[in-house]
């Protein structure tokens, strides 16, 4: 459990610093490119969930992340992840959701700045946190995939 709470602090942290960048340094909506036709920095104040669903539900949001938080240190304490893939995986998951959660709690929305166009689409404007979020969720199902649930003695029998 400590190395996941160091990976989630570590996440954190970054995740933390750069909003903190963000907030002091780029204007609201303004698009600054960084690789052109690509990435683009664009500060936004997103006050729903993912793609804004949800949005001024910041309550409701506030306690599925504390839930969603909960159920992660109980389900991690239960199984107690000894995999590389899982610590990480579990690290940056519980780094994500409390970056994203603080941001909820200190300012009412999630600051977003992460502006992608892929194959000329606009994608949704999205942070650091989402990025560790999105790939624990990747590590977890090549984990799941490569027959590991977080029970070693299955994982063992299965090989």
């Amino acid at each position: 459990m400590k190395k996941i709470l160091f990976i989630s602090f570590i996440t954190f942290i970054i995740d933390f610093i750069s909003k903190i960048l963000v907030k002091s340094n780029l204007i609201l909506y303004k698009q600054i490119a960084v690789i052109d036709n690509f990435l683009y920095l664009t500060y936004t104040n997103n006050y729903g969930a993912a793609f804004s669903i949800l949005k001024n539900s910041k309550i409701f949001l506030i306690i599925i992340g504390l839930i969603i938080l909960i159920y992660l240190v109980l389900y991690i304490k239960k199984h107690e992840p000894k995999k590389v893939i899982e610590i990480i995986a579990y690290g940056l998951l519980i780094g994500g959701i409390l970056g994203n959660l603080y941001d909820r709690v200190v300012y009412g929305y999630v600051i977003d700045f992460l502006d992608f166009y892929i194959f000329g689409y606009d994608f949704a404007i999205f942070n650091i946190a989402d990025s560790f979020i999105v790939i624990a969720i990747i590590l977890l199902f090549i984990n799941t995939i490569l027959g590991g649930d977080g029970n070693e003695d299955n994982y063992s029998r299965r090989k």
